[in-house]
């Protein structure tokens, strides 16, 4: 069977351009996360305001912007499933991420960082219905594999993204505004193609915004009544925390504490990012050969092993290894961990429970970006560029309480309809 005839298989409707141009946002939104926050912010920052100063409003901004989408989240969601349309929406935030992005680099910078702060929220918040789309774009059937593909497409979107800005030699200024550009363009097809049914009629009132936080306590309390979910989710948080640090500062530590150029930095996470889908094959074979716990298990040990050359040593060359160690873990913890999930939760609340474990992932965000930046911050007045060696190492605390809470979860749970790996 052909590629098209396999695309077409996938879609709700029989249409190839249903789940292309659904797959078309991922690759759209992972320009910004990868040109704007893993990239042209931190520098943005850092050569505008200093090490100190650059590194504090960094951590500030994107707590802000994490936090805030964090405790909307909820209401978010519910206000699109009232109605049961969700583009309209989409739409909102996208516009509202590309705009204030394009306008980032324009001085003042103070007026930058809560521009930025603007557009990572409304980023964030546009996934919530990106997400939900998916069952308007595929059958109950073929679920995964569009998923899946939308996640490969997201991986090409980096790619793309990062010969763009190599090739066209653009200044870190420069990124802001070509990110915005391609987000928009990429993010058309979606806009203009997926069809939703007509609105419900129900609208949104504010009675229901307490309700949706309440629901998220209740949930929380259920998760707590099966078998190891709640310390699994509470390891994801712990762990979760080094991973999305990584993402935002990376940048930042390349150019700052290693010495290499912006171009040299970029070229560096273009190969990071092709190391990162190239062993995710490997990692998802080896969740179904010896199970996701155990591969979860490995991949953190990599992580522990990958931080402590970072930090420990500061030269392009074990940069390289240690960028490469992170990489390959990158994908393997976000197959990993997602899988086991799916093992430790009961089908009936699949749903509700990938809420809480999407909010987990979002929360860990808060304490380990500003732990990152605050820490730059205080010690690099004092004694310069090793106050980036004690950020990175801290980030081994987090990362070793994750890894001590999930070591007794199983693989298998009776109660989850998944097979018991042990058996």
């Amino acid at each position: 069977m052909n590629v098209v005839a396999t695309l077409r298989g996938l879609s709700v409707d029989g249409r190839i351009r249903t789940p292309v141009a659904w797959s078309l946002y991922d690759f759209a939104n992972t320009i910004f996360s990868f040109a704007v926050v893993s990239n042209a912010i931190g520098l943005l920052l850092t050569q505008g305001l200093g090490d100190a100063d650059g590194n504090l409003w960094l951590g500030i901004a994107s707590a802000v912007a994490v936090g805030l989408n964090a405790l909307v989240s909820p209401v978010l969601g519910k206000i699109s499933d009232r109605g049961g349309q969700r583009l309209p929406y989409l739409l909102f935030f996208t516009v509202l991420t590309i705009v204030p992005c394009a306008l980032i680099p324009y001085p003042p910078i103070a007026l930058g960082i809560l521009l930025y702060s603007i557009a990572n929220f409304s980023y964030q918040s546009a996934l919530i219905y990106y997400d939900a789309m998916l069952p308007e774009v595929s059958t109950p059937h073929t679920r995964g594999k569009v998923s899946g593909f939308g996640n490969a497409v997201g991986y090409m979107g980096t790619i793309f993204v990062a010969i763009v800005l190599l090739v066209g030699g653009f200044s870190v200024e420069q990124r802001f505004v070509v990110a915005a550009v391609l987000f928009g363009l990429f993010a058309i097809p979606i806009f203009v193609v997926v069809k939703e049914p007509p609105a419900k009629g129900a609208i949104f009132r504010l009675a229901d915004i307490p309700e949706s936080w309440n629901q998220i306590v209740s949930t929380i309390r259920e998760a707590r009544e099966v078998p190891y979910l709640s310390r699994f989710l509470l390891g994801r948080f712990f762990y979760t925390d080094a991973l999305n640090t990584v993402i935002v500062v990376m940048s930042v530590f390349a150019v700052r504490a290693v010495g290499f150029s912006d171009q040299e930095t970029l070229f560096v996470l273009l190969l990071l990012t092709v190391v990162a889908v190239v062993t995710g094959f490997f990692w998802g074979w080896l969740s179904d050969r010896i199970g996701p716990k155990r591969t979860l298990m490995i991949v953190l040990g990599v992580w522990v092993v990958g931080l402590l050359l970072g930090g420990l040593l500061l030269t392009k060359p074990t940069f390289l290894i240690a960028g490469a160690l992170l990489g390959s873990g990158l994908g393997g913890m976000q197959i990993s961990d997602r899988v086991l999930m799916l093992r430790l939760s009961p089908p009936d609340k699949l749903g509700q429970f990938y809420g809480i474990y999407g909010l987990v992932g979002k929360a860990s965000q808060l304490i380990g970006v500003p732990l990152f930046t605050f820490i730059v911050a205080i010690l690099y007045p004092q004694v310069g560029t090793p106050a980036y060696q004690v950020a990175i190492l801290s980030l081994l605390i987090t990362m070793l309480i994750g890894v001590w809470l999930v070591r007794p979860v199983p693989d298998g749970w009776k109660g989850s309809g998944e097979p018991d790996p042990e058996e």
